[in-house]
């Protein structure tokens, strides 16, 4: 009979253990992270996948533009001289070998003007940015300076020299380009460009009149291109004047400068912004002999953002889900110790996985619609839910009503928190901070003596 009382008893101070209760819930806390962390691996998968739709929409529209030039192209002659032993005069014979290197030379000003109409292309239920860049190009050559390399005139090719334009977007150029230099017009033609990150079109050889050998020669492109994402320029003028309009309301300035703001404009119709740079803002020369270095570092422009990254939110969202667990269960353990309610380690499972399943409806739902819709549309199923099975399990409209408002209250916050980009740290320590000092006040009523 004492065996008998001492098992009933055991299992009733399993049943009525606070300290047991404590190690079940957590248990089962650490036991939904598995699901939780499958949940974040199928969000990272949905935007694995949207970002290879959208890069397969830009490769068939057109990539983005990085424009670079016009360069004046001039090859100069390079002489050396080869000394070679001749056995039958018994002395050297010297021989003057000829190599032919080329000068680039940069513009002294360069004025963009950019007109960018944006649209979305979608695909399925993703979406991707492009555009179409109306582009006029003018600009002025002086007179190339060959003295810092000790070049002499002789030497000099000026019945070779080109006119070279670089892009990394070759394929979605809509217009036949041609440069006009001087009085002349000259088709821009693709050449090919080993171990370039940009794409050549270049003239045929220049006229005498078209050189600037005495004068300053203007010139002026017209180009109209399809691109997607972004549109850059290097400044190569030894001033570079770049104006953009656009009727895309989310852009976002990168590069290695910004636009001036005092003109800066942006608007629910569009942006406007205009860049100034001097040479003396640049890393780099007015001219280069030899080869052209990777100066691409140096470029600047526009990102055309689609505002709204639904798969970044969920993710951010669901970083959230072990708090949202923990809380919930929280909850749930302080009205079973207080009221004495005995909650089965299998409800407490039920309600854990009602809310992991708050994440795929939000995933699912927000693929289909804003993610304000999906956000609400998935907390109200879950509280709804979560607050009657509460109803089943506790037997009391009073701890319905406050399961439900614990949970409206914490998906709110939660929100609130993704939205934040600059105060998210703070509203979230100081959300957090509440919620331990009403955790503190409500559990001083539990009776830890029986323990």
């Amino acid at each position: 009979m004492e065996t008998q009382k001492q098992k009933k008893s055991f299992g009733q101070w399993l049943k009525t253990s606070i300290t047991v209760r404590m190690l079940m819930v957590g248990i089962l806390i650490l036991v939904l992270l598995i699901p939780l962390s499958y949940i974040k691996d199928l969000i990272r998968e949905r935007s694995y996948r949207q970002e290879e739709v959208v890069r397969e929409i830009n490769q068939k529209w057109g990539n983005e533009v990085l424009l670079y030039g016009p360069i004046l192209k001039i090859p100069y002659q390079v002489h050396t001289l080869k000394k070679t032993w001749d056995d039958k005069t018994k002395s050297y014979n010297e021989e003057d070998v000829i190599t032919i290197k080329y000068a680039f030379f940069f513009p002294n000003t360069l004025d963009i003007k950019a007109n960018i109409e944006s649209e979305t292309l979608g695909r399925s239920i993703y979406e991707s940015v492009v555009y179409t860049a109306d582009m006029k190009i003018t600009g002025s050559f002086t007179t190339p300076n060959f003295e810092t390399q000790d070049i002499a005139a002789a030497d000099i090719l000026w019945n070779k020299a080109t006119v070279q334009v670089n892009s990394t977007n070759l394929k979605g150029i809509r217009s036949n380009l041609e440069l006009k230099l001087g009085a002349d017009q000259y088709p821009l033609r693709s050449r090919y460009a080993q171990n370039s990150y940009t794409n050549t079109l270049e003239t045929k050889f220049l006229k005498d009149s078209s050189l600037p050998k005495e004068n300053t020669i203007d010139f002026s492109l017209d180009l109209l291109i399809n691109g997607s994402e972004q549109l850059r320029f290097i400044p190569v003028g030894r001033e570079t004047n770049v104006s953009m309009t656009s009727n895309w309301a989310s852009p976002s300035f990168n590069g290695n400068y910004l636009p001036d703001t005092k003109t800066k404009q942006i608007s629910d119709q569009g942006f406007k912004a205009n860049w100034k740079v001097l040479q003396i803002n640049r890393e780099f020369e007015q001219e280069f002999f030899g080869e052209l270095p990777h100066i691409n570092a140096s470029a600047f422009g526009v990102k055309l953002l689609i505002p709204v990254d639904e798969y970044q939110k969920s993710e951010r969202a669901a970083k959230y889900g072990y708090l949202v667990i923990a809380l919930t269960f929280l909850v749930f353990f302080l009205i079973q110790a207080i009221s004495k309610i005995h909650i089965h380690p299998f409800q407490y499972l039920m309600v854990g996985l009602a809310l992991t399943m708050f994440y795929t409806l939000l995933i699912s739902i927000s693929e289909h619609s804003s993610f304000l819709q999906a956000y609400a549309i998935a907390g109200s199923a879950v509280v709804l839910l979560t607050s009657m099975y509460s109803k089943a399990i506790l037997k009391s409209y009073k701890f319905m009503g406050f399961i439900a408002a614990s949970l409206a209250a914490l998906y709110a916050f939660i929100f609130v928190i993704i939205q934040l980009e600059s105060y998210a740290l703070l509203v979230g320590s100081i959300g957090l901070f509440l919620i331990l000092g009403t955790i503190m006040m409500i559990s001083r009523k539990i009776d830890w003596k029986n323990e």
